[in-house]
């Protein structure tokens, strides 16, 4: 577990995730430039704490869609953006999460 899943716990149905930093190369060597680079993994990122699900009304905790560790798709806009120890990440809710990326 990593230093700020230790200090952060999110409440309810929420995630911490860090988005993951794009390719500088492809998969044949070439080179992109930082600006195709950014374009290319900015909507997918690591969980790295989950809060532990929302209730319903009768009390019941609704497990939650994903577990620290998992590479999922992320929307473009939304969340909010936490800074600790110059590392940006961002908060959001388990019903925001696009999908999660299996290894093959």
């Amino acid at each position: 577990m990593s230093g700020i899943a230790k200090r952060f716990l999110p409440l309810l149905d929420r995630v911490l995730v860090q988005k993951l930093k794009p390719e500088a190369k492809t998969a044949s060597g070439i080179l992109l430039p930082d600006s195709a680079a950014k374009k290319a993994a900015t909507n997918f990122a690591k969980v790295m704490a989950i809060g532990p699900g929302n209730r319903t009304k009768e009390g019941k905790v609704l497990p939650m869609g994903v577990k620290v560790g998992d590479k999922i798709v992320i929307p473009e806009y939304g969340g909010m953006t936490l800074k600790f120890d110059d590392e940006e990440y961002h908060v959001f809710r388990d019903e925001d999460i696009m999908g999660i990326l299996n290894e093959e």
